[in-house]
């Protein structure tokens, strides 16, 4: 087993006995794990994922997750700054914790970027987006079947698909009064 694995197995035994209980903090897998900061009604998660050779290396921090979609992209920017200069500080050390607990300290402060009236307009813009894009092909309008037995009459054809009688005999005083008359002699 190498060291680095052998770290991440320590560390990950420091992380479940610190936050047992805590039900911002989530385990998704062996490498990732996630932290959900409040600050009254405005709220995020980071996510922290090691990659093979942490903690000698940073680990990967995302922000893009469903939850955090409320969240401005200058805030994003700024969590993420924040997080990865703390990272910087601790290469080679176990810092998961560290990482958590430093926006902890910082939570009011990030998010006081994140006002109420800019995500409101973002998300105006995104309506209107979304209505001019999605126009939908208008629908054939639906008979019933009276409606269709009504059509079927008045083109002349029976309800058994026959069409009335003398539908194609011509009229014949109009026959007679086109062909020239002659006299017989």
């Amino acid at each position: 087993m190498s060291e680095d694995a052998e770290q991440q197995a320590e560390e990950i035994e420091v992380l479940k006995s610190i936050y047992e209980g805590d039900e911002n903090f989530k385990q998704v897998d062996a490498t990732t794990y996630q932290y959900k900061y409040i600050e009254g009604d405005k709220s995020f998660v980071l996510e922290i994922k090691w990659g093979p050779t942490y903690p000698t290396e940073k680990p990967k921090c995302n922000l893009e997750i469903f939850y955090n979609q409320h969240l401005l992209p200058s805030v994003k920017e700024k969590i993420l700054t924040i997080v990865d200069a703390e990272a910087e500080q601790w290469v080679g050390c176990a810092m998961t914790y560290t990482l958590f607990e430093c926006l902890k300290e910082k939570v009011a402060e990030i998010l006081s970027e994140q006002t109420e009236e800019a995500v409101v307009a973002r998300v105006e813009k995104i309506a209107i987006d979304d209505q001019t894009e999605s126009k939908k092909p208008e629908k054939k309008e639906q008979l019933t079947k009276a409606q269709k037995r009504r059509a079927w009459d008045r083109a002349e054809i029976g309800r058994a698909g026959e069409k009335p009688r003398g539908w194609d005999w011509v009229d014949i005083v109009k026959h007679l009064s086109q062909a020239p008359h002659q006299p017989s002699s």
